[in-house]
């Protein structure tokens, strides 16, 4: 199965889909468990998991954790890799290559250079990068799904303007996907789908439901940390309540240890 052609068709597809987002095999299995197309990695929700901050993995334990994703579940799945294995043009490349090899059906490259004191890449610079990438995925022998990111909104460039002049750039220059994440407000989200043509992806912004995303033009919407951040809260919350109170109730609302056990026991003699 090229399961890169099967991440474009879900793409191509006039229904809007989601894409969660797993830390880790386990979480990745259950997620594919509950009847998702697609996942995606989260570059936060590893971080978190390995006791490290967003932008603390290296790209080399970044794609070992994307091979053992791509081992826990048939799904198409997508790489959220950051800004790749470098900054120029040719490392942008080398990370559609290192991804396909991964086993990825595709991944996103952001604009975001890591640089506090210059935080996005300039303009023609973050354009370069993206056509090289572009011209990797074109090169391969199998289908796979390249996700352009522009990055302001998560950076403290809230401008809208230059956002859709680097997605237009980006469509131009051969991404497949657009995405700016940290935007969540309906008119700015259609305005990013009207001004450009291929697939926009969204980063699910709470006011908004997936039929009001769907009716504007979304085409994919990532849960990104969402799920790791809510996984932490739910731990955060039963602590206190053993801590704060003394009881145990949030025992009782638990995803029951039996349907986990069956679920991580299938396939064991495969994986052995």
């Amino acid at each position: 199965m090229d399961k890169g052609l099967v991440f474009r068709q879900l793409h191509e597809s006039p229904e809007t889909f989601i894409m969660p987002n797993p830390w880790d095999p386990g979480t990745a299995k259950f997620l594919a468990s509950m009847g998702f197309k697609a996942l995606a990695t989260s570059s936060a929700g590893f971080a978190f998991s390995r006791g490290l901050p967003d932008g603390g993995i290296t790209f080399d334990v970044m794609m070992q954790h994307c091979r053992d994703l791509v081992a826990a579940t048939d799904l198409p799945i997508s790489g959220d890799l950051e800004k790749g294995k470098g900054d120029s043009a040719d490392s942008a490349g080398e990370t559609i290559f290192a991804a396909e090899a991964a086993g990825l059906a595709g991944c996103s490259l952001e604009d975001f250079s890591g640089d506090p004191a210059q935080p996005i890449y300039e303009f023609s610079h973050a354009v370069e990068r993206v056509a090289a990438a572009a011209e990797a995925a074109r090169a391969l022998k199998g289908d796979f799904v390249f996700t352009a990111r522009a990055e302001n909104f998560l950076h403290g460039r809230n401008d809208l303007d230059d956002t859709i002049r680097r997605l237009q750039a980006f469509e131009a220059a051969g991404a497949d996907v657009l995405f700016a994440p940290g935007i969540s407000d309906r008119e700015s989200i259609e305005t990013i789908c009207k001004s450009v043509s291929k697939p926009v992806s969204v980063l699910a912004p709470a006011p908004l439901s997936v039929s009001e995303l769907a009716s504007i033009g979304v085409r994919r919407i990532s849960l990104g940390p969402r799920l790791t951040t809510a996984a932490f809260t739910a731990i955060r919350d039963a602590v206190r309540e053993v801590l704060d109170k003394g009881t145990f109730g949030f025992s009782q609302a638990g995803v029951p240890f039996g349907d986990l056990q069956g679920l991580f026991s299938q396939g064991m003699d495969k994986d052995n």
